[in-house]
């Protein structure tokens, strides 16, 4: 993969002001290094519990992450900044496969009762494991579909306490999925390169490790391409959306699966969230013509639809391709350099959340170099975010404002 032609190695996203803003938010609402590699040892530390368990011993053919997981496009959970979303697929055998959906997750709910966390709570497909620090681990039940394509399965959905009327085994083949994401959005060197040195420098216990020259085909869990990048970004605008939303949101799954069909190489990070955003507009936009609800399934195996359980209505999926919409519109607007930098850094903390926009802003200003900073230190006098020319590590840059021009901007003068 190193000697992939130059049309697929991918572009620096530090090296585009936009682009480069962007990036920084990202890297503030990701997993980080350190907390990557607890999540794997936690749930290698469940596996081994419940296999040490009776019930479970000798009957769990697979244990492996899905999701965002399994895609290394983890973030922060939806209104929060410090909680983080394992989830974790434990496809079971024998005894099990003649058990009904509430009693699986019963059962998986009874041998995790007292493993040292927080709290354990079972939900309608799945076992939630709360820890101290706010990260969480679903595990989630599964039965092997024999004759199909690989761990393609049946999961558990059952609200309980009692067996309903509507308990049921639904499809699901997440194994299959994150193959096909890989397969759609392959490593990008450049970008993978230039991602890794940064976000391993933020990463104390890892510090060493950023000196690398190459990024291997099979590297460690680091974002490798610009579509998950984006999907990264997109999924966090979604949280801010709806962080106060009563009911389910859009589900990072079907988001997955844009950023997958829509990837293109060589993009810029702010070109594939436009690109992103427009694709799965695009998608509502028809459904709404045809009357339809979007309807959204797993590609390799269709069964599996991704919009099961929303949108529930025209209303849900409207709401969605305004907030699309909207950050189409912000997002071009700074690409064309029509927002002063104080709007520009407002309306990033309205998108993103104020936290990681101010983490990404004070990690920037301390990075152009000591030329900006003893020049503009990172900002305007209002505070406003002054972006770089240039964005190489460690390489003396100019400070670059967004240039401002008399365009509405969310309907107000700049």
């Amino acid at each position: 993969m190193m000697n992939a032609p130059i049309a697929s190695q991918g572009r620096n996203p530090f090296d585009d002001p936009v682009d480069r803003i962007l990036a920084e938010i990202a890297l503030s609402a990701q997993l980080p290094p350190s907390l990557h590699r607890k999540a794997v040892g936690r749930y290698e530390a469940v596996r081994k519990y419940l296999e040490a368990d009776a019930a479970f011993n000798g009957e769990i053919e697979h244990f492996y992450p899905q999701g965002s997981m399994a895609i290394d496009g983890t973030i922060s959970t939806r209104g929060t900044d410090d909680e983080y979303d394992i989830d974790i697929v434990a496809q079971l055998g024998g005894r099990f496969r003649t058990m009904d959906p509430l009693s699986i997750l019963k059962e998986l709910e009874r041998a995790l009762k007292d493993y040292p966390v927080r709290k354990v709570v079972r939900q309608t497909r799945c076992v939630t494991l709360y820890y101290a620090d706010n990260m969480h681990l679903d595990v989630t039940p599964s039965l092997r579909v024999y004759g199909t394509a690989d761990r393609e399965s049946y999961i558990t959905h059952a609200k309980g306490p009692f067996v309903g009327p509507n308990d049921q085994f639904v499809d699901m083949n997440a194994y299959g999925f994150a193959g096909w994401y890989r397969a759609n959005t392959p490593l990008e060197p450049r970008l993978a390169k230039a991602f890794r040195d940064r976000w391993f420098a933020m990463d104390s216990a890892l510090a060493k490790a950023a000196e690398i020259d190459e990024v291997p085909e099979q590297c460690d869990f680091v974002v490798k391409n610009t579509a998950t990048l984006a999907l990264q970004l997109l999924k966090r605008y979604r949280n801010i959306c709806y962080a106060h939303y009563d009911g389910r949101i859009p589900p990072s799954v079907m988001l997955s699966y844009y950023a997958g069909v829509s990837a293109r190489p060589n993009m810029s990070l702010s070109d594939m969230l436009v690109r992103v955003a427009n694709w799965i507009k695009g998608d509502i936009d028809e459904a709404n013509r045809r009357g339809r609800l979007l309807h959204v399934a797993n590609p390799v195996t269709p069964a599996d639809v991704f919009t099961d359980r929303w949108p529930a209505s025209f209303v849900q999926q409207e709401e969605l391709a305004r907030h699309l919409e909207r950050l189409v519109v912000g997002v071009e607007a700074a690409k064309r350099g029509e927002v002063t930098p104080d709007k520009l850094t407002n309306w990033l903390r309205a998108q993103f959340g104020d936290r990681v926009v101010t983490m990404a802003v004070d990690r920037m200003a301390n990075t152009i170099g000591q030329s900006v900073q003893d020049a503009a230190h990172g900002y305007s006098r209002k505070g406003g975010l002054i972006l770089p020319a240039a964005a190489a590590t460690g390489m003396a840059v100019a400070p670059s404002v967004v240039r401002a021009s008399p365009h509405t901007f969310f309907g107000e003068r700049i």
